[in-house]
């Protein structure tokens, strides 16, 4: 009789394990210490958005390796190369940005312009942003430009949102937003 309900309560496991495994999960990992990502976006002047995630269409979508083939094409609507007017950079609660970035495109004007500030944009430490590509090409020449400087691929619609910014190349330092 106890073996029986053993296995009973085995196979109730069982079968409740199996129908959570088919639930959609939203937790990766957490360590006990992650720690919301809003704050910092409150940096930006945005409010933090707590709108549900979307549902993400698997079916059609690569999700292999992140390969170089697999992050192109990179593209930030609402960027366009062009003229920057310099202006301060106004932080809420008299914030301060730890490094100073930038971002450009893969377009003739970015690439002139890290060419031209590229010794600049190492001696103060800038990290890059790459919010433009279309091919390989374009990768391997803003990487020939960089040498060593730290290029992140990467759309950067909500930063260029909650900055105000309409064009590349740019540069945001706690000096302010420039080109």
């Amino acid at each position: 009789m106890a073996r029986a309900r053993t296995a009973g309560i085995v196979l109730i496991s069982l079968s409740l394990w199996a129908s959570g495994a088919c639930a959609e999960l939203t937790v990766i990992y957490d360590s006990g210490v992650t720690r919301p990502l809003a704050r910092y976006l409150e940096v930006f002047g945005e409010a933090p958005r707590m709108d549900p995630p979307a549902r993400i269409e698997t079916s059609n979508a690569n999700l292999g390796a992140a390969t170089v083939p697999n992050l192109l094409p990179i593209r930030t609507p609402g960027l366009t190369p062009g003229p920057v007017t310099p202006r301060p950079l106004r932080l809420p609660n008299n914030g301060t940005l730890s490094r100073p970035f930038f971002l450009i495109g893969s377009d003739a004007r970015s690439r002139e312009w890290f060419a031209k500030h590229r010794d600049r944009l190492q001696a103060i430490g800038a990290v890059g942003m790459l919010v433009q590509a279309e091919t390989e090409a374009d990768l391997a020449a803003i990487a020939q430009i960089a040498d060593g400087i730290p290029i992140l691929p990467a759309s950067a619609t909500d930063i260029a949102r909650a900055l105000g910014l309409e064009h590349i190349p740019a540069l945001v330092s706690r000096h302010g937003i420039e080109q």
